[in-house]
């Protein structure tokens, strides 16, 4: 049986670069690619980082009962197609899905045991930094991403794990553990010393090991 994990983040918190090096240094993952409303961005091209559709075509496909999750986000939709989750169950491939936290409780509903990762900057200033030196949104859109942000982050207790983007490798290394120990967990098989090593590693990004540290980001937000 096929593993679902989704992965959310405020925007700018570096999920992209984490999805795209995870896709690269761990095998049988495949990446759904979500449908959208908006308008491309920069560099994006369609069928990569997003399939670019009218809402016209958006709203039937939802009518027809194509997606596993669907969301407005910021007065666009977005969406993840139930294709992605057969075509990967069909090769054996676990899945990554990289969606906002109404679709994550969308998912959680449907596919209780899908592993939930949510991604967090070390604080509002890093997150600030970070959106202006990306160059795509004027001063408003920024704030609001701010405000956007400190709201998905109230979130955060519906997630399984923890993973806060301070140090990029770290967090890639991160990320691939928490990927393989569930896989080592759900292989119901003895695990050897490496493997249960991961797990351990894992585990450091639990909720109930994060608490702490995510009050302090969310603290951050607050103060503005």
């Amino acid at each position: 049986m096929s593993a679902v994990y989704i992965i959310s983040a405020p925007s700018g918190s570096g999920k992209s670069t984490l999805v795209n090096e995870l896709r690269k240094i761990v095998s049988g993952l495949d990446f759904s690619v979500s449908y959208t409303t908006r308008r491309p961005r920069g560099s994006e091209q369609n069928g990569r980082e997003y399939f670019f559709v009218p809402r016209e075509d958006f709203d039937q496909m939802q009518n027809r009962g194509e997606f596993l999750e669907s969301a407005d986000v910021f007065g666009n939709c977005y969406g993840t197609a139930k294709r992605f989750l057969e075509e990967a169950r069909e090769r054996g491939h676990d899945l990554l899905l990289d969606i906002d936290v109404q679709g994550a409780a969308q998912i959680k509903k449907t596919i209780p045991d899908a592993v939930s990762i949510f991604i967090l900057p070390p604080d509002r200033k890093t997150l600030e930094l970070r959106l202006r030196r990306r160059g795509l949104d004027d001063d408003e859109v920024i704030q609001r991403r701010l405000f956007e942000a400190r709201k998905e982050i109230e979130n955060y207790c519906k997630y399984d794990y923890i993973l806060v983007n301070d140090r990029l490798e770290e967090s890639i290394d991160e990320l691939k553990d928490i990927v393989l120990a569930e896989r080592g967990r759900r292989s119901q098989t003895n695990l050897p010393p490496e493997e249960l090593e991961t797990i351990k590693r894992a585990d450091r990004c639990r909720l109930k090991n994060m608490n702490e540290r995510v009050r302090r980001i969310l603290d951050s937000f607050l103060e503005h």
